[in-house]
């Protein structure tokens, strides 16, 4: 094994650099939404429009565990040039997408009523957000069939077909919208309609680069192994687990939400700008946490220790150096920032007294950022779940209630510990556990 053999930045970057451009169109995506919307004659279409993407994004974020499963165990087989074993890991996700995608349509009209019941909108905006929910709905196969073969390409160590997915359907749902909502004056119906030919049409692009990246495999399809219920075992020992670690992590971001909410509406609509800033970082920072799913699943699969290393090593370090960089860019850049996403001067200064936590948020949170990346390419989810359930049951929590007192600011610290917590329980757990015990 040679030392140019050993991934480095070059294979870091060819992996981040498209998940980056990836990532960074979907806020554009929602900008665009949002920006239809909300030049319509009411605001009661914009609301409408939020609410149903916020049931979306909970169900959808709840679901990306076939993403990230399928990326760890595909990238193990790609390493041990097994090619049957892909195209099982593929043909499972496949099937249990689909599974949930038809589950979700059989369950819309109860799902659709829960929602309502929890977010309990005004009459006249749940009229037009179930009107934009029960058409969106159509899109469930398609968007879960496409983070199967986002994950699956993934693994193959091929970012360039998940970036051509996500600019299809993104831009794709960007030109519908303008051509429903403006050019045929239709309203939510014409925004989520433009969600779900979006979705298809992506999926379309993601079976032909499929179609084409199997020909090129030699192999054959296990049917057996596809039809066989215990087949599936490894498959949802791994994805039962990242269900789990994903839900607890969705709980903390509705929490934060949730106290804010009860320390007021500035305090509520502060946070709101501060989050949106937060996940912007998380979508660059992810790139190198892709990186390194795909590039630790192969070193597993290799049964390469020192190219796992190497693997996690560069992609750290690019982590890192991009967080430091969004450090001072908040810094210098926060304020202006700020007053262009709010014009309300009550809303800007409380903003602005909370800006520091941010400030020092990309470096605290690159830590589990990108150990998510490295526990995914070696498929130990067992250890993501109890790790997260940790960082929130045992820091997160009794954290906010010590800290209570001190308002948002209590808040925000016992948010910056639950991220901290993440990063050093999964680097400890790494240097103990994962890499003695994966290669």
């Amino acid at each position: 094994m040679t030392a140019s053999s050993l991934p480095g930045d070059r294979q870091v970057w060819r992996i981040a650099a498209p998940m980056i451009l990836s990532n960074v169109s979907v806020p554009l995506l929602g900008m665009v939404d949002t920006g239809v919307t909300g030049h319509l004659e009411s605001s009661i279409y914009l609301g409408a429009v939020a609410i149903g993407a916020t049931i979306f994004g909970f169900l959808y974020t709840g679901m990306n565990f076939l993403r990230m499963g399928t990326t760890g165990i595909a990238a193990q087989r790609f390493g041990a040039n097994d090619n049957d074993g892909l195209r099982v890991s593929l043909g499972q996700a496949i099937i249990v997408a689909l599974l949930i995608g038809c589950a979700l349509l059989a369950l819309q009209v109860p799902i659709g009523k829960l929602a309502m019941q929890l977010i309990h909108p005004e009459p006249d905006v749940e009229i037009y957000a179930l009107e934009y929910f029960f058409i969106r709905i159509w899109s469930a196969p398609g968007t879960l069939a496409n983070y199967v073969l986002i994950g699956w390409f993934l693994g193959l160590q091929n970012a360039r077909v998940p970036l051509l997915i996500f600019l299809t359907i993104n831009f794709t749902n960007i030109v519908l919208d303008l051509l429903f909502v403006i050019g045929l004056g239709m309203k939510v119906d014409g925004v989520a309609l433009a969600s779900v030919i979006a979705e298809y049409t992506g999926l379309l692009v993601s079976l032909s680069f499929t179609t084409r990246a199997l020909h090129r495999r030699s192999g054959h399809w296990p049917f057996a192994r596809l039809l066989n219920f215990r087949a599936y075992a490894a498959f949802f020992a791994v994805n039962g687990h990242l269900l789990i670690r994903t839900m607890a992590l969705m709980f903390t971001f509705a929490f934060v939400t949730a106290q804010g909410a009860r320390l007021g509406g500035l305090v509520l609509a502060a946070n709101a700008v501060l989050m949106n800033l937060q996940t912007l970082t998380s979508f660059a920072l992810d790139g190198f946490a892709h990186a390194a799913e795909a590039l630790v699943g192969k070193a597993v699969g290799e049964k390469r220790r020192e190219a796992l290393e190497r693997a996690v090593s560069a992609s750290l370090k690019w982590s890192l150096i991009f967080a430091l960089g969004f450090c001072v860019f908040y810094a210098v850049a926060g304020p202006p920032l700020i007053r262009l996403l709010t014009d309300l001067p009550d809303v800007r200064e409380t903003t602005m007294r909370f800006l520091p936590w941010l400030i020092v948020s990309p470096l605290v949170s690159a830590w589990s950022f990108l150990y998510d990346g490295v526990y995914v390419g070696a498929t130990r989810a067992r250890e993501m779940r109890d790790i997260m359930l940790f960082s929130t049951l045992i820091i997160f929590l009794p954290a906010w209630f010590l800290l209570r007192g001190f308002g948002n600011h209590g808040l925000w610290l016992a948010f910056t510990l639950f991220m901290a917590s993440r990063g050093v329980g999964m680097h400890i757990g790494y240097r103990r556990r994962v890499l003695p015990g994966t290669v």
